[in-house]
């Protein structure tokens, strides 16, 4: 019996394909353009597309498991093909902002579908992703030596892709993990200023570092284009998770915060999966686990990310 993962060419996904084959498993990837891919030698790569349920049963006979990427559209006939499929779990790439109550348009309702399906599930809720940092910093890293941000000591707690994809191929592999909802952190508590410190250490220079208000830092991500000029009111407090209009003034920073149209899952070949999250909405009262709470294989520091990641800020 297969493990599928839709998502497979994203940040996470291409993480959780890796680390099924180190495990041993018959993986299947679903993407949307198979002959950019470049996947691991082993894994069957099938086109498919969620929004597009009939592209689906081919990768989905023989599957035992599956990672579900957070696609709303069509998704009760993508899991009703899984059931007819005998898919037995289905583990959903999903955000912590569903258990903050902030997401109910999003990510809920692709959680919601799996568990009326009948089906086991788990659902992997990672809050500030590492890689939000990338896609946000790295242009002006890259082309002067720069980063533009506001309340530069703003804590949070991101997490690199790796620890979220450790967990996700856990709940694939392992039964234990069924009827579970996992909210994910970093191992450490870091502010902007403490990340940027970690890139400039990863990279070998110094970063000019420039603090500034909302509408200046929302008004320099726009020009800047790409993922962060998407993004940039809600990163920025001028819109909540629904999309409302907020008062920046009101809010906590959202730089690191995870939106969840993230670059390169979604889209399949690019995923801020992709970006980070920093918490802007009040936090309820959330059980925060890291990767080595779940798997016992030690959760990555930013720091590692940043080294990571060194070519990318180069």
């Amino acid at each position: 019996m297969a493990i599928l993962v839709a998502g497979a060419t994203g940040n996470v996904g291409r993480h959780v394909v890796g680390r099924l084959i180190e495990a041993g498993q018959d993986v299947r990837a679903l993407t949307r353009r198979p002959g950019a891919a470049a996947l691991p030698p082993g894994v069957q790569v099938f086109e498919g597309d969620l929004t597009r349920p009939e592209t689906l049963p081919p990768a989905l006979e023989g599957v035992r498991t599956m990672l579900l990427f957070p696609v709303g559209e069509a998704v009760d006939e993508v899991v009703a093909l899984a059931v007819k499929a005998g898919v037995r779990r289905i583990v959903v790439l999903s955000s912590a902002a569903v258990t903050a109550g902030y997401d109910t348009e999003y990510h809920y309702p692709v959680e919601q579908a799996v568990e009326r399906s009948g089906l086991e599930w788990t659902h992997v809720r990672p809050g500030e992703f590492a890689v939000n940092s990338l896609y946000l910093w790295g242009p002006s890293v890259k082309a002067e030596r720069r980063v533009v941000d506001i309340d530069l000591d703003t804590p949070g707690t991101p997490i690199h892709e790796a620890d979220i994809a450790e967990v996700a191929a856990a709940a694939l592999m392992d039964d234990r993990h069924a009827g579970k909802a996992y909210d994910l952190a970093g191992p450490e508590a870091l502010t902007h200023r403490d990340q940027i410190a970690a890139i400039a250490a990863a990279i070998g220079a110094p970063l000019r570092v420039d603090e500034v208000e909302p509408e200046e830092a929302r008004e320099f991500y726009r020009a800047q284009g790409g993922w962060a000029a998407e993004n940039a009111d809600f990163l920025f407090g001028f819109e909540d998770y629904s999309g409302a209009t907020t008062d920046p003034g009101e809010t906590a920073s959202g730089a690191n915060q995870q939106p969840d149209e993230q670059p390169d899952e979604q889209s399949d070949e690019q995923l801020g999966d992709g970006a980070g999250e920093e918490q802007t909405w009040e936090e309820p009262d959330i059980s925060w686990l890291t990767c080595a709470d779940i798997t016992g294989v030690p959760a990555r520091t930013y720091a590692e990310w940043a080294r990571d990641h060194v070519d990318d800020f180069r």
